[in-house]
Parts: C-alpha cells; sequence; structure tokens
C-alpha cells in the first residue's frame, strides 16, 4: 500500500485521472453501489506501467450517482431557416479514493 502523499494515474472511461488517497473525482457512469476497484493503473509516484501495471489497484467508495450540468447544442444553418436546440446532462459517479495498493 502506498503512503498518503503518492498519487496515482488510473485511466476510466477513456479519460485519465491523477488520483491521491482521499481525494474525490468525477468519473462516468460506472455500475457499482458502495465500492469500486480500478485496475487500470498507469502510474503509482515515479512507477510507470507499459501501459499498466500489473496487480496495482486503486479503490474508492461511490459517495453518489448524479448528472453533470446541462449543456446546451445548438445547430444553425444560415439562411436556410434551419435551427435545432436540444440539451443534454451526463451520468456521472462521484467516487472517493480510500486506497492505492
Amino acid at each position: 500500500m502506498a503512503n498518503n502523499d503518492t498519487f496515482a494515474i488510473i485511466m476510466t472511461g477513456g479519460k485519465q485521472y491523477r488520483v491521491k488517497v482521499g481525494d474525490v473525482i468525477k468519473v462516468e457512469k460506472l455500475n457499482a453501489d458502495k465500492t469500486v476497484t480500478f485496475d487500470q493503473v498507469l502510474m503509482i509516484g515515479d512507477k510507470i506501467g507499459t501501459p499498466t501495471i500489473a496487480g496495482a489497484t486503486v479503490t474508492g467508495d461511490v459517495l453518489e450517482q448524479t448528472r453533470t450540468d446541462k449543456i446546451i447544442v445548438f445547430k444553425k444553418k444560415r439562411r436556410h431557416n434551419y435551427r435545432r436546440t436540444k440539451g443534454h446532462r451526463q451520468h456521472i459517479t462521484v467516487v472517493r479514493i480510500t486506497a492505492i495498493k
């Protein structure tokens, strides 16, 4: 288990996150109720994986399943009387990192 000031870089949902123990991150929706384990660990401290570190995991507690703020998607074509407006709210999972192993 890594000490508190050690960070890890994990990959989930096609994105990479730099995390430490105690950090709260918002990731794309995960199907988890209580805890979640990230096994795609790209880096821990100064140890770099190729592409991932074998056997390394980062665990966290799921705080909530929610949605982000609404964004407005607006399409328009000049001089053709074409206008379309749509809204979108992405589903996210809020996770508190508990351990880096």
